[in-house]
């Protein structure tokens, strides 16, 4: 125990007025979309990165968009998290569905969701999908990093056990030293995964190669995803499944084998005269 550092003491509620509390966990999706929204906007606005066609969307159609992107979010990973992680208490509680503000959203659903509302919107305004996805992949990290960081706060989704000297014991587990794995994927999922989209973006000018940005996203907070799983406890009422394998790792291996098959799709396609 020597090694184990405290579990800093943060209250999961920022400001309560009464019965209203603002949590952090709610904080960071609300930032989160803000922030998504200006650096796509910030994206669209700067033609350096689209060459002498521009971008292939406008500002209104972000604008716009932050409405339909905000319902797949909060449905598809509320609905996510039900159908992959907990079915058998919100069958036994169905109330208990509609208590988003104790946690339990599922990326991978909140992902599918927000691809729905992206694609049904594009459809609607005749805008190119990968386009669009390029735009809003990189834009979503920082909501990711915020996300992380809000579950350790609450002290949820802690690591396995572990004798690392930067172990903590979370007063929501037992008195084993873990991995803070919530740090490890804010870092990966999040830092890493934005610098390395906006390296693509900014200095590869790969959005004039519609998808390319799109896939690297999938296939980059995929393996981030799995190699945290590693580290991560999985959910009691889930468990392992055969081979050591997490619901993580199972629910990323089909976005990893998507986002390969849309970056050898987009490499085949010709590349823009234009492109770096």
């Amino acid at each position: 125990m020597l090694n184990v550092l405290p579990f800093p003491a943060i209250n999961p509620v920022l400001i309560q007025v009464g019965p209203f509390a603002i949590r952090w966990y709610a904080l960071a999706y609300i930032v989160g979309i803000l922030f998504g929204w200006w650096y796509a906007r910030r994206l669209v606005s700067n033609a350096r990165l689209w060459g002498p066609a521009g971008a292939p969307l406008r500002m209104i159609d972000l604008d716009d968009l932050v409405v339909w992107a905000t319902i797949g979010i909060i449905v598809g990973g509320r609905l996510g998290y039900v159908l992959f992680y907990d079915l058998g208490k919100f069958l036994a509680e169905p109330l208990t569905i509609f208590e988003v503000w104790h946690g339990g959203m599922s990326f991978h659903g909140g992902f599918l969701g927000t691809v729905i509302a992206m694609v049904l919107f594009a459809r609607n305004r005749k805008i190119p999908i990968l386009s669009l996805i390029d735009v809003i992949a990189p834009s979503v990290t920082v909501g990711l990093l915020l996300g992380r960081l809000a579950n350790f706060v609450n002290g949820e989704l802690w690591g396995r056990p572990s004798d690392v000297p930067w172990a903590m014991v979370f007063p929501t587990a037992d008195l084993q030293p873990r991995h803070p794995s919530q740090l490890y994927e804010a870092g990966l999922e999040g830092l890493v995964l934005f610098l390395v989209l906006r390296f693509l973006t900014h200095r590869q000018l790969r959005l004039r190669q519609p998808g390319f940005v799109a896939a690297v996203f999938a296939i980059g907070y995929s393996m981030a995803r799995i190699v945290s799983e590693f580290f991560r406890e999985p959910d009691i009422q889930i468990g392992y499944f055969a081979g050591g394998l997490t619901m993580g790792m199972l629910l990323s291996l089909p976005l990893l084998l998507a986002g390969i098959a849309l970056l050898v799709f987009v490499l085949r396609r010709p590349a823009p005269a234009s492109a770096s």
